[in-house]
């Protein structure tokens, strides 16, 4: 009997059964389990709001638009150029605010 040249040997569905969650996905696990993943994107939603950081995402995208004109952008040409922007100007302050409300979730649910 000759071996396919073409196709990769299938894995063993043991070892796809036996793959152990990562600490990142037993955290998000725990996370969305008890309410907090929601609670922090609530605080994160309004952090944003207060420090003017939606209004500056509108306006950057607004320009955007008005720069290459309206039939010529698409939602993911937005998204393509304003992400970097918009995930490096979020303040510090928010982000201190955040990694130290999901420490304290980690030390209370002792992971």
């Amino acid at each position: 009997m000759r071996n396919s040249v073409n196709r990769p040997p299938t894995p063993d569905a043991v070892e796809d059964q036996e793959k152990e969650p990562t600490l990142q996905e037993i955290i998000n696990t725990k996370m969305i389990e008890s309410g907090e993943k929601e609670k922090l994107m609530e605080l994160l939603r309004e952090r944003l709001v207060e420090c003017g950081w939606k209004d500056e995402m509108k306006a950057l995208c607004r320009a955007y638009i008005k720069k290459k004109g309206t039939n010529n952008v698409t939602v993911d040409d937005l998204v393509h150029v304003i992400t970097p922007k918009g995930r490096a100007s979020i303040p510090d302050s928010i982000k201190t605010e955040l990694l130290l409300r999901i420490r304290a979730f980690l030390a209370s649910a002792a992971l």
